[in-house]
């Protein structure tokens, strides 16, 4: 029984004795990441080490660059970078000896090599300058359904002038046009019949679709051309109007064609090019297309005909807004989404999505659509937006200053750029990890400018092998003629293990002799329990998940067993990756588990120097707001306070005297005595709530004469900078007492008209009541009767006897 304990004692001993001394060599492991690496091609992934590819050396063959060390044949891959093309920049415009444009370069440079190895960082600096009378081609295309009537109306009487209004901003400018409705087929529309609400046809009746040809998909009516006089106007007039059964059209469908059809269309290669999408309804996207039986996947190909008509609508379902959205930016696009204000909000969403693209409200019968299209130019051509299309393995960031001269900060946009001015952008391009698929080593980058058809092409070669990876000896005699020397390393054979494949699998046998080998003094636990030793050396164990591997002389590491964040190892690989069980970040990644930023540029919003507004810390890359006497701060940046007092009420006093000489404070010394940290600035509009930057809140108050006044303000370094409007909204002053005497006159006036003509009715009624008794009386006859009651006291009657005598 004792026996069995101390056997039992005498294990556990060794395992704690095993884990202590596994501990310790990771924290040595950790000070120098070089240690442990097994093969030429892991040494030089990791950053700063080297290689020894000498044969008989005795030592870590994978070392610090700085290490000492008599090894006189290195591998040390290092990063390089070669301007291939670097045409300088140009202006643009007319040349002075040909009527031809010259070429426009607007982006330097333009083909760079680049050999870079893992983890290390390369500066590139791109300039851009915007050109003047850079080619623009622009290609409207509209809903033409029966609501759109009005629309394509004005648009034909505004063709001239939106074609003059752009040959302002570009004398090298060319317009397009193109309609769309729906699929026709069923359930979107009748193929057969159309039951018109227009007045192309009565009301009611039914027209022939094949007959009037209006029932398509798509068309493209007029390709993009610079001699657009009247052509346009003409070509709109006279576009068929046409209706389906539902709502939402087919707009990216259509879409979707007039990009790919590229020549048909006529889209230029160094041109900036504008899509304005016009319509008043929702869209149909893949799927829909079911409805009708039509299963087979939006190809994203060209298939118009000889007359511009799309021919694949009752074959091919709807795009999908990822297959747009690739589409959009593979072709250098710039949508504007010119829409009503029922839809505004669905194409708002929309264009959130897609990069270079806008939206804008249409009014009701497009009246707005040439200033509407000359603001989107204009705000479309200042700004520069970089993007690239760079792989996970490759990190790419963008720094710039743009237009101010203060230092640069994380930005990969600009905007307000005037014609000719210039700015810098530098990019760190950094490899964060190699392929597993070495044929994945070398690869094309490109860097672009959203909406612009130039780019900076990066050659990129990744340094992730050795050049004596090809260097390969076989059945070198070093290896026992057993193995081919690779690096200075064995590669035994199958059969064959060792440091010099010496030893044969079918008759290894484990001893004390080659046991020693496989732990270090601290521990008698072999390859740290996680593999077996062979012939003096570890063979770690192979995990089931092919992507974990133990490593190691001693099967000490692993590159599972690291800290995670959000359940990821080390963050991801674009924050760091495990080695030996310890996470070994990127540059600009910090912690336990690399989730950390280095860089506090998250931490301080655009425009302003102090990390979190002044009202936090940054920690971990993020903002840790502070509580102050006034409440607790939140927001991205700290840059709200919900819980502290009404600011708005706090600066109304400062406000009004300030700019109004009114208020609480209107005396002068107490103005300044009580509003030392608020600065008003007059402006003759404040901006709307939409327009406000980050920080910045709008106030509108009145004052004792019930005078409307607004400002907007924002804090900086505990100064309140306030923006408040010149003239304050005052109504018009009423004369009281001019209003009293006239409504009291005016009641008056008409109670004594009222009695007057009440007077007057009555008096009329008598006079003519009093006439008509008059003449009655007059036209009376009286005759003298007695009364029928009346009895006289004495009768006297006739004895008729006697009547003859």
């Amino acid at each position: 029984m004792s026996s069995h304990w101390r056997y039992g004692e005498f294990l556990l001993v060794i395992l704690v004795v095993g884990a202590v001394a596994a501990k310790n060599t990771t924290e040595v492991d950790k000070n120098n990441p070089c240690k442990n690496k097994d093969t030429c091609r892991e040494c030089i992934q990791t950053a700063n080490c080297v290689w020894c590819k000498e044969p008989n050396f005795a030592e870590d063959r994978c070392f610090p660059s700085n290490a000492s060390t008599i090894c006189t044949s290195i591998e040390n891959p290092v990063t390089k970078i070669t301007e291939e093309i670097n045409r300088p920049l140009t202006s643009g415009g007319k040349s002075k000896n040909s009527h031809e444009n010259r070429e426009i370069v607007q982006l330097m440079p333009q083909y760079i090599k680049l050999e870079l190895r893992p983890n290390d960082v390369e500066l590139v600096k791109v300039k851009y300058a915007r050109a003047l009378d850079y080619p623009v081609d622009l290609y409207y295309l509209m809903d033409l359904s029966e609501s759109m009537t009005d629309d394509r109306d004005t648009l034909s009487e505004l063709g001239n002038t939106l074609a003059e209004a752009m040959r302002n901003l570009t004398s090298d400018f060319r317009l397009g046009f193109g309609s769309f409705t729906d699929k026709v087929i069923m359930p979107f529309t009748d193929n057969l019949t159309q039951r018109s609400k227009t007045d192309l046809f009565p009301r009611g009746t039914k027209y022939k679709c094949h007959e009037h040809n209006n029932c398509l998909s798509y068309r493209n009516i007029m390709a993009l051309d610079a001699d657009i006089t009247n052509q346009f106007s003409s070509k709109v007039k006279n576009a068929k109007i046409a209706g389906n059964y539902d709502s939402p059209e087919g707009g990216l469908e259509a879409m979707m064609q007039a990009i790919v059809c590229r020549k048909e269309i006529g889209w230029r290669e160094k041109a900036r090019h504008l899509l304005v999408f016009s319509t008043d309804a929702n869209f149909h996207t893949a799927g829909d297309g079911k409805l009708a039986g039509l299963i087979q996947p939006n190809d994203g190909k060209c298939h118009l005909d000889e007359d511009g008509a799309y021919t694949h609508a009752e074959q091919l379902d709807y795009p999908s807004i990822g297959q747009v959205k690739h589409t959009i930016e593979e072709n250098a696009i710039n949508v504007i989404f010119a829409v009503t204000h029922n839809v505004l909000d669905i194409y708002k969403t929309l264009s959130a999505n897609i990069n270079g693209s806008s939206y804008a409200n249409l009014e009701g019968n497009s009246m707005n659509v040439v200033n509407l299209i000359r603001e989107q130019y204009q705000q479309i051509s200042s700004s520069i937006q970089m993007r690239d299309n760079a792989t996970s393995d490759v990190k790419i960031t963008y720094y710039s200053a743009c237009r101010s001269a203060g230092p640069k900060v994380l930005t990969s946009k600009c905007d307000g750029l005037h014609v000719g001015e210039e700015v810098t952008f530098s990019i760190n391009i950094r490899l964060i990890s190699c392929p597993k698929d070495p044929r994945d080593w070398r690869q094309i980058i490109q860097i672009y400018p959203v909406g612009i058809n130039e780019s900076l092409i990066i050659d990129l070669k990744m340094l992730c092998g050795c050049d004596c990876d090809a260097e390969v000896k076989t059945k070198s005699q070093y290896c026992s003629s057993q193995g081919n020397l690779v690096c200075g390393v064995c590669q035994c054979e199958d059969q064959f293990v060792g440091a010099q494949c010496q030893c044969s699998n079918t008759d290894m046998q484990e001893s004390t002799d080659s046991s020693h080998n496989c732990h270090d003094n601290t521990t008698v636990i072999d390859c740290s329990g996680r593999g077996i030793c062979s012939c003096g050396q570890c063979q770690c164990e192979k995990r089931s998940n092919e992507e974990e591997v133990i490593s190691g002389k001693y099967c000490q590491c692993d590159n599972f067993s690291c800290e995670r964040h959000e359940q990821r190892l080390c963050s991801g690989p674009s924050h760091g990756k495990c080695e030996c069980g310890q996470c070994t970040c990127n540059e600009g990644w910090q912690g336990k588990a690399c989730e950390c930023a280095v860089s506090t540029d998250s931490c301080r919003k655009s425009g302003d120097d102090k990390l979190c507004s002044g009202k936090g810390s940054c920690e971990c890359g993020a903002c840790k707001c502070q509580a102050t006497a006034q409440g607790r701060y939140s927001g991205q940046y700290c840059e709200t306070c919900p819980t502290c007092s009404n600011l708005c009420l706090e600066l109304k006093d400062c406000v009004q005297c300030q700019m109004y000489n009114r208020g609480k404070f209107k005396d002068i010394k107490d103005c300044a005595a009580n509003c030392t940290k608020v600065k008003t600035t007059p402006v003759d509009k404040v901006l709307e709530k939409s327009e406000l930057v980050l920080g910045e809140k709008i106030c509108e108050s009145y004052d004792d004469d019930n005078c409307k006044y607004a400002f907007t303000f924002k804090e900086n370094n505990g100064i309140y900078e306030v923006q408040a409007q010149k003239e304050r909204e005052c109504l018009p002053k009423v004369a009281m007492l001019k209003i009293l005497f006239s409504v009291a006159g005016s009641i008056l006036f008409i109670g004594l008209a009222t009695l007057l003509l009440w007077k007057l009715i009555t008096t009329m009624q008598d006079n003519r009541e009093f006439r008509r008794f008059e003449k009655e009386q007059m036209m009376a006859q009286w005759n003298a009767n007695g009364n029928p009651l009346y009895k006289q006291a004495t009768l006297s009657f006739k004895n008729p006897t006697y009547s003859t005598q």
